[in-house]
């Protein structure tokens, strides 16, 4: 880790690969909100979502946060229609939901994160997005940066190419193989215990926890090396300028 205080020299690392909700955009709390949405029959709380969903497959969170309440569901497919019937079912719901809010409110990107994306650039340090969402090009191309990134790996990704999803580390795996680096040479940036969870797992030289809320002790206790609440404050002072 090339780290003092929360300051990051970036130009010790080949690579940096991040989450793309509540890292590069704030639609964590769009997500947050279409979840509550969808499991309000159970008393949905924040807390729920940093246990149980945030972070993971949208799947695999209808049926952690199921498991939780004592529900058991069939697993269904991904062509079931939106609905309750099934896990597949309920997490189509939630995706609806989710582009509905999307589409109504937009998304701008954190001022803070396009700061050290523009310092990556002058240093030619490759980025990548990391993101469990199946909509994380849309939300790109809804926050300007559709063509931003050459490499996404999503949960389209997941599906087209079998890997596992977060928190195992064969998402961030593709990555670092995508932009052609060794995970020690690679940042992994994460808001969700999952991902930092997944950074860990693949041994990448910095994993960094952003902290937009109350989640600090969980990120850091799921063994991130540094957390910080915005991502200007891994810079140097006139970069960050």
């Amino acid at each position: 880790m090339v780290a003092r205080g929360t300051t990051v020299k970036w130009q010790a690392y080949r690579a940096v690969l991040l989450d793309l909700d509540g890292v590069i955009t704030p639609t964590a709390s769009v997500h947050e909100v279409a979840w509550a949405e969808l499991f309000a029959p159970w008393g949905f709380t924040s807390e729920d979502y940093l246990t149980y969903v945030d972070g993971k497959p949208r799947y695999d969170g209808v049926r952690s946060f199921l498991t939780s309440r004592g529900v058991e569901l069939p697993a269904g497919t991904p062509d079931d229609p939106p609905g309750d019937g099934t896990v597949a079912a309920m997490g189509n719901r939630k995706d609806a939901l989710f582009r509905e809010l999307l589409e109504r409110d937009g998304v701008a990107p954190y001022p803070g994160t396009m700061a050290v994306l523009d310092e990556l650039d002058r240093h030619g340090i490759a980025q990548a997005v990391v993101s469990s969402s199946r909509n994380a090009r849309p939300v790109l191309e809804a926050a300007g940066l559709g063509e931003r990134f050459e490499h996404v790996v999503d949960g389209v990704t997941i599906v087209e190419e079998g890997i596992t999803g977060k928190p195992a580390p064969d998402m961030f795996l593709r990555a670092a193989e995508l932009v052609g680096v060794a995970p020690p040479d690679a940042v992994v940036v994460e808001d969700a215990t999952s991902g930092v969870a997944a950074g860990v797992a693949g041994a990448f030289g910095l994993v960094l926890g952003v902290d937009r809320g109350g989640n600090r002790d969980a990120l850091l206790a799921a063994g991130a090396h540094l957390v910080v609440d915005d991502l200007a404050e891994t810079l140097e002072p006139e970069a960050a300028r």
